[in-house]
């Protein structure tokens, strides 16, 4: 029952269908279907939802105590180089990206005039004049159009710029996300990095297993210790192959990395945050960087800016439920009497590491204090709720001694 209703929630919230035609195959779609990887549209690629020797709960519970290995080479990877590359990609984000030493990389959103959200990705600043992007796969197109009439604009102001932007399609380079407690003993038996010295949020080039030309990134999205691993893509199967030697190591899919992210307090484009949702709504107030705020100079900075000054209407809370199934997105939300709805879920699954269902969604702001008791209707009857700091399970970041 418990596996019948994760899968259910995820077909929700990561919104993917069984209907794979006109899907694009990444470069591991082979070994998918060799290990039993039940296989989905997602974002427009073929990826498995979960493997038929595991289930999506054992999957989940496996990389909370060890390792699993994600194909997420549906996202897209770019790269921006050349004079200026920092300051032409800071009119497009709210990061402090100048401020922001080599190697390091750092979450960040793109916002429209009226301050919502455009898509949230990662910006790692190789250097002065490089910058390594990677953003969510259901905005490529909007991503790739945002970014090209930026430059077009930069560069008739910049005469002495020489930005180059590359977008990677995934037949070129791979990206997957090893994660777990074990990742980092995995992937040093075969990388020329000493991982003890990378910390969270912090990128560098590497050898792995003899391929050079391979990006690791500490980071994840699923709140344990991890890697994501830019690899060209010729390479990136022997080096998942290499990997799923070590016992500790499963192949996991988009249900596992759905319910682990939900259980970060993480959220997904498009259902968590979208274009209506500013970075304050979303409780995410800590991607406007202290410079930024001070300069204004961001895509919607009036509304955002007012909104961390004087508070907004709605805020994105966590919420666990007492009893009953899960949540399903657009689920209502009711005050604790239940007779007024005062906002909505957004995501919503059984939380395996915690034995309870969670969720999280909007409320009007009276409502999102910790603590607050509320009500979840669910297939037309009521279950009590209780809003719930985030995230549901303790981070396990590898991060820097202070």
């Amino acid at each position: 029952m418990l596996l019948r209703r994760l899968i259910s929630s995820t077909r929700i919230c990561a919104k993917y269908s069984t209907e794979t035609k006109n899907a694009i195959a990444t470069a591991l779609y082979n070994l998918h279907v060799k290990e039993g990887g039940k296989m989905v549209n997602f974002a427009g690629y073929y990826l498995p939802v979960q493997y038929n020797d595991l289930s999506i709960t054992n999957s989940h519970l496996h990389t909370r105590k060890n390792a699993s290995l994600f194909d997420v080479s549906h996202m897209l990877q770019t790269e921006i180089t050349g004079n200026h590359c920092v300051e032409f990609f800071e009119e497009l984000c709210t990061a402090d990206i100048a401020g922001m030493h080599n190697g390091a990389a750092t979450l960040t959103v793109f916002t429209n005039d009226k301050g919502g959200i455009l898509d949230d990705l990662i910006v790692t600043k190789v250097n002065d004049s490089h910058l390594y992007v990677v953003s969510n796969a259901n905005r490529k197109e909007q991503d790739q159009k945002l970014i090209m009439n930026a430059f077009n604009k930069f560069k008739n102001l910049e005469m002495d710029s020489n930005i180059n932007i590359r977008f990677y399609d995934p037949s070129e380079r791979s990206l997957i996300a090893l994660q777990g407690p074990k990742s980092a003993q995995v992937l040093q038996g075969i990388t020329n990095v000493n991982l003890s010295e990378l910390y969270f949020m912090h990128s560098t080039l590497a050898n792995i297993s003899d391929v050079d030309g391979c990006r690791i990134t500490r980071c994840g999205y699923t709140g344990e210790d991890g890697f994501e691993i830019s690899i060209p893509s010729r390479k990136v199967t022997d080096i998942v192959e290499t990997l799923l030697k070590n016992d500790t190591v499963r192949l996991a899919g988009l249900g596992a990395r759905d319910s682990l992210r939900l259980e970060a307090g993480l959220c997904l484009y498009g259902n968590d945050i979208t274009e209506q949702t500013t970075p304050v709504e979303a409780t995410l107030t800590w991607l406007i960087a202290k410079r930024r705020r001070g300069l204004g100079n961001f895509l919607g900075a009036q509304t955002i800016l007012a909104q961390i000054k004087d508070g907004c209407q709605r805020k994105r809370v966590g919420l666990l439920l007492e009893s009953g199934p899960p949540a399903r997105h657009n689920a209502p939300i009711f005050n604790s009497e239940g007779n007024k709805q005062i906002g909505m879920v957004t995501s919503g699954c059984p939380g395996p590491s915690i034995g309870r269902n969670i969720a999280m969604g909007y409320v009007s702001t009276e409502f999102s204090k910790i603590g607050t008791n509320l009500k979840l209707k669910v297939r037309e009857k009521m279950y009590d709720t209780i809003v719930t700091k985030m995230p549901f399970v303790k981070a396990n970041y590898y991060n820097k001694p202070k």
